[in-house]
Formats: structure tokens, C-alpha cells, sequence
């Protein structure tokens, strides 16, 4: 079997790569959504694997690994790398996670991710309603992870939140050190959460990034009576292409809450110091951005080796994303705790494509599959009017 084709193309909100064979069988992954901005990315890589065997995966992936980085690059490595894996899958007749070991459960938690409940506010009071839909939410998580503070529209819409200048601008751009005044309300507004979820429900916080080392520590103390999941990304994360192990040490050594990172991170040598010197209890690798499943499952057996728990990200991956994610966590070692589940942005995703369950959540826990590949198959003839007009012969 050889490689004859590598495509790209924007369906909905994910831009979807498609790897095309001589044999008839493609392989599908999806990107977390960026408009068409990836497709030029992965256009980059196409040359280097035509010719390639797609089941020596590895192989493949040696051609290109090393010319990527922090998305958008690694994200289109990522997504190369599963729709490698879902072929071969498909010509094994197995599921993927029969080709990465074995799984070790039959079925995977998740937590709320993509599924959220809208905020009237950031009163306390707003916090405890949102929390409150939550625990009412069809899926019955077992773990719900809210924004806050720099991960929220706090920055800009609360007076006197920070010292820093409220910049306007996507991903998170504030930073700076926060009011006594700010500390407390987030500190309240915490304490509203875990009065609605209890000691039933398990509360995570996304939080920056943007925090200062001794506001990270601040609030990590004053949370702990709370007895959180994880407080995520405070110093680094989205969009930030560097890691600061060394700062989130000094945070994770000064407090009993869970400090958790991981999610922008490409390739496991950089989560290498992270893991080794234990600067964070919980990583949380997204496979479309940290070079694919096989790449996240070599971060969670090494985070495992030194005592650091595994939390994937995924919100934003699609239905596509949800599948390889669901393959890869049926495989992962004891310190799996949850992935972030992500769902099909417009809903008709869940139109074009074969294999999802109904329901796809049931008591926060998604049954592993045994459908060959990925195991949820994109249909070319429901897909091709959501297609652009530059993109009519994606499935040609």
C-alpha cells in the first residue's frame, strides 16, 4: 500500500486532513478549529510522504516529525499522524487501540469540555447556576472543568480585577498581578461551585494563562479546603509556545492543589522537564497538537514512571479528534483521569459521519469501540454540501 495523496480541507469549524491510498483506503483526523489556516501547513508535509507505506506509521512519521512545532505546525503533524493510524487500523481489521497495545478498559471518562453552560456573569452566584446545569446535563460528568480569571472575560469586564493593561484580542492576551480584591471574588465564586457540585461532582479550573508565580501560589493555597482536580495553564498554555518548567515547580512545590499544563505542547522532549522534575501533578497533552496518539501515549507511560497524572485535552478537536482520543485513553496507564471531551461544532457533524454512539456519554463515561481504525468514518455524500467551493474535490 502506498501513499497518493494528502489533503486538507475545512468542514464546519475543523480543518480535516484526509490521507489518500492506492488501495482504496483514506484516513481521516481533524485539527482544532483556526478557519484555513492549517491547510497551508499541511500542504507543506505532503511531498515528503507520497509514496510512503501508511501502516509504517513510524516510519512515516520520522519523515516529518522533526519539521514541526507548536501549532499551527504540530497540529498538522498531529493530525497526519492519526489518520495514519486510522488506515492502519482499517487494513488490520482491528481498532486502533488493538495496534497501540491493547486497552486496559472498557470504557473512558470524560469531563464537560465542549459541553458548557452559558455565563449570564461572573458573580458567584453565576458560577453556582453554571454549575447547577451541569450536574443536570444529560452526560452525568463525574468532572466539570470551568474558566476563570485570565481564561475568562474577568480581565475586561470586572473593575479592578488586575494591575496589568486589559488588552483587547483573542487567546487570552491579559496578564499581570492581581487585586486583593480580584483573589477574593475568584476565591468566592469557587466556593459557590463546589457548594452545588459537592463531594459528588469533581471541579476543575481553566485558568490562564497570565498569572504571576506568587498569585498562582496565592490561590492555589487559598483553594485548597476545596479539594480541587486541577487548577490548568496559570503560567503557560494557550498559545504560548514554551513550557516554564521551573515556575510551575515553584508553584506545584508551594501548595496541595493539583497544578495541571501540557495543553499547546508539541513532542514528548518537551514535556521532558516538566515530567522529570515533577513541576506540575497532571499533564494534559492534546493529541492534535502534541504530534498524535502514539505521541501522547509515550507522555502518559513516561508522566506515569514519575508519579504525574494524565488529564488530555481536547476540546476543541471534533468528533474526528473524539474518536482518536476515545482509541488511545481505552490504552493508557493508571494515572489516565479523564479527557476533555470535545463534540461536533455545527451539529450537523453528527450527520457526516458513521460509527458515533447514541448517546455518545452516559454517567461521564464513553464504551470503547471496536469498529476497525478510528472507528468513526466520515460519508463523503452527507459531507460534500458543507464543503467550500475551493474544496469541492476533497473527496475525489
Amino acid at each position: 500500500m502506498k501513499i497518493t495523496d494528502l489533503k486538507c480541507a475545512v468542514l464546519g469549524r475543523n480543518p480535516v486532513v484526509r490521507v489518500v491510498t492506492d488501495e482504496g483506503l483514506d484516513g481521516y483526523a481533524a485539527i482544532e478549529p483556526a478557519k484555513d489556516q492549517h491547510k497551508p501547513v499541511v500542504e507543506l508535509y505532503r511531498e515528503r510522504i507520497l509514496g510512503e507505506d501508511p501502516t509504517d506509521v513510524e516510519r512515516v512519521m520520522l519523515k516529518i516529525r522533526r519539521l514541526g512545532a507548536f501549532k499551527p505546525w504540530g497540529s498538522a503533524v498531529s493530525a497526519i499522524e492519526m489518520a495514519l493510524w486510522d488506515i492502519a487500523g482499517k487494513a488490520a481489521g482491528l481498532p486502533v487501540h488493538k495496534l497501540l497495545g491493547g486497552k486496559v478498559r472498557d470504557k473512558v471518562r470524560v469531563y464537560n469540555g465542549g459541553v458548557r453552560s452559558p455565563m449570564n456573569g461572573h458573580a458567584p452566584e453565576d458560577h453556582a447556576a453554571a454549575m447547577t446545569a451541569m450536574r443536570e446535563a444529560p452526560e452525568g460528568f463525574t468532572i466539570v472543568k470551568q474558566a476563570l480569571a485570565f481564561h475568562s472575560a474577568m480581565p475586561v469586564q470586572l473593575p479592578d480585577f488586575f494591575y496589568g493593561e486589559p488588552r483587547s484580542g483573542p487567546s487570552h492576551p491579559h496578564r499581570g498581578l492581581l487585586t486583593e480584591r480580584g483573589l477574593r471574588h475568584l476565591v468566592d465564586c469557587v466556593e459557590a461551585m463546589k457548594e452545588v457540585l459537592g463531594d459528588e461532582v469533581g471541579l476543575a479550573l481553566d485558568l490562564g494563562p497570565g498569572w504571576t508565580v506568587p498569585d498562582a501560589i496565592r490561590f492555589a493555597r487559598a483553594v485548597e479546603p476545596f479539594s480541587l482536580m486541577w487548577l490548568e495553564d496559570m503560567l503557560t498554555g494557550d498559545y504560548v509556545p514554551y513550557v516554564n518548567a521551573a515556575q510551575y515547580r515553584e508553584v506545584t512545590t508551594a501548595t496541595t492543589t493539583p497544578i495541571h499544563t501540557g495543553e499547546q505542547i508539541y513532542l514528548r522532549q518537551n514535556f521532558k522537564e516538566l515530567i522529570e522534575t515533577q513541576a506540575v501533578r497532571v499533564v494534559g497533552p492534546d493529541p492534535c497538537d502534541v504530534g498524535g496518539i502514539a505521541e501522547l501515549k509515550w507522555v502518559a507511560e513516561y508522566a506515569d514512571m514519575h508519579g504525574v497524572l494524565m488529564a488530555p485535552h481536547g476540546v476543541g478537536d471534533g468528533v474526528l479528534g473524539l474518536a482518536a482520543l476515545v482509541q488511545v485513553c481505552a490504552t493508557l496507564p493508571d494515572n489516565y483521569i479523564a479527557f476533555e471531551y470535545p463534540v461536533g461544532r455545527p451539529e450537523w457533524w453528527c450527520d457526516i459521519v458513521d460509527g458515533l454512539p447514541d448517546p455518545i456519554v452516559s454517567n461521564g463515561f464513553i464504551d470503547v469501540w471496536d469498529r476497525p481504525g478510528m472507528g468513526v468514518e466520515l460519508i463523503p455524500e452527507a459531507a460534500r454540501p458543507y464543503l467550500s467551493a475551493e474544496d469541492a474535490d476533497f473527496f475525489d
